[in-house]
């Protein structure tokens, strides 16, 4: 059903802000990730840009949530911004290292390689790097450099089924182009209204018609966020109108 294949959240969940419009005043701070994982059947973990993730750490968040739920990873610094994707053997096995238990439960989303904003178009740079990382996983790229936005990068990421992020801001918009058999969405507009969510929650039903879809919602300390990912999940579901 394409409705298995719909996975929609937030980037983050730890906002004690979120209370009391998200999580209920009487939700700790501890249980925040078990009643999200109520709300929501998947979540990008954004903090593994700055810190690795532990294996404690993902035992907890698998115990916190259910077996559907999936972990979306956006790549360590060291890879995307640090080293720029040149020399990237060691960073990239330590990393992907630290997913093995999320992995391993089937419980890895994919992973997200945010690129500098004044980092410019290199296919050779991407190919050499796509190599270079492990044939199984899951990886998507968000170019925020308007040269990458060309049929050659398309064709390189298609080459190693790798997902061309679907990025929206006020900056940039990315080319509404699918390179993998998963696609990977993030929406971090100011605002969204009622006419945008529900064209969103169409572009999201449609193409969950051809695979597993991850669509995010930008992290604020307001909740907004939170309730217009509700609103875009039920209606890729069909659950609402």
């Amino acid at each position: 059903m394409a409705a298995a294949n719909v996975h929609v959240g937030t980037s983050g969940w730890g906002y004690p802000s979120w209370k009391p419009e998200f999580y209920p005043k009487e939700v700790k701070t501890k249980d925040f990730l078990r009643y999200y994982a109520t709300k929501f059947n998947a979540v990008e973990v954004n903090y593994t840009f700055r810190r690795m993730v532990s294996e404690k750490a993902a035992a907890g968040w698998m115990q916190e949530t259910p077996p559907e739920f999936h972990f979306a990873i956006k790549a360590h610094q060291t890879i995307t911004h640090i080293r720029r994707l040149k020399n990237t053997e060691e960073s990239v096995k330590r990393f992907v290292e630290t997913l093995r238990t999320l992995d391993s439960a089937g419980r890895l989303g994919p992973v997200l390689f945010q690129l500098p904003p004044n980092l410019k178009c290199d296919s050779g740079l991407l190919r050499a790097f796509l190599a270079s990382l492990p044939p199984k996983l899951r990886s998507t790229f968000e170019f925020r450099h308007e040269s990458w936005f060309n049929d050659n990068i398309y064709g390189v990421l298609s080459d190693h089924n790798a997902a061309l992020c679907i990025a929206e801001n006020e900056e940039l918009l990315t080319p509404d182009v699918h390179t993998a058999d998963f696609s990977y969405y993030r929406f971090r507009k100011p605002s969204y209204g009622p006419d945008e969510l529900r064209s969103i929650a169409k572009r999201v039903r449609e193409r969950s018609e051809k695979g597993r879809v991850f669509a995010f919602l930008k992290h604020e300390e307001d909740p907004q966020s939170a309730k217009w990912a509700i609103e875009v999940l039920d209606q890729a579901r069909g659950e609402a109108a």
